[in-house]
């Protein structure tokens, strides 16, 4: 019963154009617990067994914030569900902090990637493009790792249905889609079945542990210590930040600045787009400058 209830509410949640990937992995792994249990309805006590199950922090948070959604949604149809309660020794985690790339960095990560092996492979020129491709575009890496040859168009990159199930156009400035049209041509010349734009060694779709493990192996060799929690994703971070710092510093300017990046960015709310920005020293300079000025009289 509680395992037809959970499919029935993730099934609703994706019709609402949430992929819940993750979300589904732990409401099946609860559901399991409470099917060993004897138990036909969400619990508190339960639902505290199974959470307090994860290793970390971190993960027992997760598993109750998906329990207490699925909880709301099935007490409203059967009052004999109960809404676990968020205990105190179990707090919001903090939120990971990114690692905001310099533009030499970035250079570097390019550089040794273009040297990866083997020889003659097309694993070289793969990495060094989807790394630029990230940085200077902001893609999610799985909407990297989707595109379709006929996604990039003249008029730049088709992102087809990704988080929420929204398309959208991606323009690219002439240097990355130069690029891309480099990398397009050679890619062509390797004969392979998929129609992905990035292809693995083995000529399949690249997957995402081979980007990433590639990436930390990369930021290694730079000489920078790739900590636990350094990403591909801070790519994302990193050009989201660095585009604000770029931004004219009068307040009329900032307001539609924001606002093109969220659509860039492919954001549901602004709210999405300011989780992005990170204080960085360039920008926290500016913030005093222009703090200074207004203490003087600078309307700006």
């Amino acid at each position: 019963m509680l395992i037809s209830s959970i499919e029935r509410y993730l099934e609703l949640r994706r019709a609402l154009g949430h992929k819940l990937r993750e979300t589904e992995s732990m409401l099946h792994s609860f559901g399991q617990h409470a099917q060993l249990r004897g138990e036909t309805h969400v619990t508190h006590a339960s639902g505290l067994a199974w959470a307090a199950q994860a290793t970390t922090v971190r993960q027992r948070v997760r598993r109750l914030a998906a329990l207490i959604d699925l909880a709301k949604f099935l007490y409203a149809e059967d009052s004999r569900h109960e809404i676990p309660a968020r205990p105190l020794v179990c707090p919001n985690p903090p939120r990971p902090l990114p690692h905001i790339l310099s533009t030499e960095q970035i250079r570097q990560l390019a550089q040794a990637a273009s040297q990866l092996g083997p020889p003659g492979s097309l694993r070289p020129l793969t990495f060094y493009t989807l790394l630029g491709l990230l940085a200077v575009t902001g893609l999610r890496i799985s909407e990297a790792l989707e595109l379709r040859i006929d996604d990039f168009t003249r008029d730049g990159l088709i992102v087809r249905e990704t988080k929420f199930r929204k398309s959208r156009l991606v323009p690219l400035h002439e240097s990355a889609a130069t690029a891309l049209t480099r990398y397009v041509a050679r890619r062509q010349c390797f004969a392979t079945r998929c129609d992905h734009i990035f292809i693995s060694l083995k000529r399949t779709p690249l997957g995402y542990g081979a980007a990433y493990r590639t990436f930390r192996m990369l930021f290694s060799g730079i000489g920078l210590t790739p900590s636990p929690r350094v990403r591909l994703h801070d790519l994302r971070h990193t050009m989201a930040s660095r585009a604000l710092e770029a931004c004219a510093q009068s307040r009329d300017q900032v307001t539609p600045h924001i606002l093109a990046m969220s659509t860039y960015l492919g954001h549901a709310s602004l709210r999405s787009t300011y989780w992005y920005l990170q204080s960085t020293p360039q920008m926290l300079q500016d913030i005093a400058c222009a703090g200074e000025g207004w203490m003087n009289g600078d309307p700006r």
